[in-house]
């Protein structure tokens, strides 16, 4: 087992451990999207706690704001803030919010839960980069689902126009979403094509394969004629046996007894 695999297990531990106290949430996107993460944060990202303050760094743009129990776990493991207050997620009076706010909690580089606009957020964060003379990217995580909404297709059409290739988009195409299947509510059909239709470089990764990921972000980050997508394959619940694949763990959180199941199959995979 290498590093990364080793710590997205980790990961998602405390993605069980922080719904299943919160009694809410979601569960099936945060699962989905944490290989991702790990290993942005983990091996591709220059930002730290260290230089969170610092515009001279990357930035990450969770769009798909429901997935805030997978950047919190991530935040906290890196040590913007104590992994216990993991355990406070939702609760009254907790920085961590059932969406991210970047007010509230360090580390967080834009509130986010309002879907379709994290592209947005992104394209001024890279024209802010291009103004400053900054070398660094802006990575972006949108959902599948999230691909209905209309702003996104404006801002990919915003970011061709004018070239962001500082701009590294990632979709975390799982299938489902809250309604049903992608293709039962509003079918996205093929990402790759609609993308590529906005003049984005367009890549494609396994989102749960780790040299994958790294091989698709090695070339995006090559790029320098204009955004880059990888449309990521990912299951929805990933890791948990009972959760995988099913539309109705994805705003579920799990009973006590759920989670221990979970935790369990977690630990015999590490």
């Amino acid at each position: 087992m290498t590093k990364l695999e080793q710590k997205a297990l980790e990961l998602r531990e405390w993605i069980i451990r922080s719904l299943a106290s919160a009694g809410s949430g979601h569960p099936g996107g945060s699962l989905s999207a944490i290989d991702i993460l790990t290993t942005l944060y983990y091996q591709e990202m220059d930002i730290s706690v260290e230089n969170y303050d610092q515009k001279d760094r990357d930035h990450f743009i969770l769009s798909k704001g429901h997935a805030a129990p997978a950047l919190y776990t991530v935040l906290a493991d890196k040590g913007f803030f104590p992994k216990e207050e993991l355990l406070d997620l939702r609760k009254f009076g907790c920085h961590l919010q059932g969406h991210p706010d970047r007010i509230k909690t360090k580390g967080v580089d834009s509130s986010s839960g309002s879907l379709g606009q994290g592209l947005s957020i992104a394209n001024g964060l890279a024209l802010a980069q291009r103004l400053d003379g900054i070398q660094k990217k802006v990575y972006i995580l949108i959902g599948d689902g999230e691909l209905q909404e209309g702003q996104v297709w404006e801002a990919a059409m915003t970011a061709a126009h004018y070239k962001l290739s500082n701009v590294i988009a990632f979709v975390d195409n799982n299938g489902l979403q809250i309604d049903g299947t992608n293709d039962e509510v509003m079918g996205v059909k093929d990402i790759g094509q609609k993308f590529a239709a906005f003049n984005w470089n367009v890549l494609t990764a396994d989102g749960h394969d780790f040299d994958s990921l790294t091989a698709a972000i090695k070339e995006a980050k090559a790029q320098e004629k204009g955004p880059t997508v990888i449309v990521c394959q990912t299951t929805k619940g990933k890791g948990v046996s009972f959760m995988e694949d099913q539309v109705g763990w994805h705003g579920k959180a799990p009973s006590s007894e759920e989670a221990e199941k979970a935790l369990a199959e977690l630990k015999e995979a590490l």
